[in-house]
């Protein structure tokens, strides 16, 4: 069985519904781990996610939260193995943009990344964002060509079934970029940070995401300036509240033969 970043092999006994005998097969499980993240020393937040591409994650989490403004202000991650299971993601920030830490610091177990680890109130969450200014004309057609094409680049989805993908793409819908993870919010992190590292400005294409459409993955679209996204499920109320009042172009349950634009 070949091997695939983020997945393990696993025995597991197979039933079928028409009454033939069960059988056992080895079969890939994606990867579920604790990751402990420290940034300057001071334990931020645990998160469950699959330990794959985690220098990407920890740049994306820090932008997505708003820890750093620029990329240039993220110096570094260190990712190590604990013995008794799960990962410490040590990051180091430039000094100067360590303020917003301090203040939301706290170690936590959440499911996801969710956008709003040490939000403590109603008005932090609904916080005004900058507008995005970006204007990117993207054709209906682009967009049916990146979902139809996003299986082909979702290895870990392929293997698994059970990972959720984050697809940067060109205006025409050509995927430049994907990152995957058992956690929707995660992969869009991983992918956000695999484009700072990349130095590709995300106002430049269209991200589509193999999820629902949330608040919270609105937010991260607007916090890393993304003009459109899509998304292969359903947006929520707040989740087009938030894209209409910020100038986000959103597309829900784009499929390969239709779309939503909300």
């Amino acid at each position: 069985m070949q091997s695939v970043e983020g997945a393990r092999p696993s025995v597991v006994t197979e039933h079928f519904a028409d009454g033939r005998p069960a059988r056992a097969l080895t079969r890939h499980l994606v990867e579920e781990a604790p990751i402990a993240i420290e940034i300057n020393g001071i334990g931020y937040a645990v998160m469950m996610a699959t330990p794959a591409d985690l220098t990407d994650y920890a740049l994306g989490f820090c932008l997505s939260e708003q820890l750093i403004d620029d990329a240039r202000e993220f110096v570094s991650a260190d990712a190590v193995a604990v013995p008794a299971g799960g990962w410490m993601l040590r990051v180091l920030l430039d000094a100067p943009s360590a303020g917003p830490l301090i203040d939301r610091a706290r170690l936590r177990l959440a499911e996801g990344s969710c956008g709003l680890c040490g939000i403590e109130s109603l008005e932090q969450v609904l916080r005004p964002l900058p507008p995005i200014t970006a204007r990117l004309t993207v054709a209906k057609a682009a967009v049916f060509r990146a979902v139809a094409a996003l299986g082909d680049h979702q290895a870990l989805g392929r293997a698994t079934r059970a990972a959720h993908g984050a697809a940067f793409c060109d205006p025409d819908g050509t995927i430049r970029l994907v990152r995957e993870d058992v956690g929707r919010h995660n992969a869009f992190d991983k992918l956000i940070g695999a484009l700072a590292h990349a130095g590709i400005d995300p106002a430049t294409g269209f991200v589509v995401l193999t999820a629902r459409c949330s608040f919270e993955l609105v937010q991260k679209a607007v916090i890393a300036h993304v003009p459109v996204l899509a998304t292969i499920s359903a947006a929520s109320t707040m989740a087009v509240d938030q894209a209409r009042a910020h100038g986000l172009t959103l597309y829900s349950l784009a499929r390969e033969d239709s779309l939503l634009e909300t």
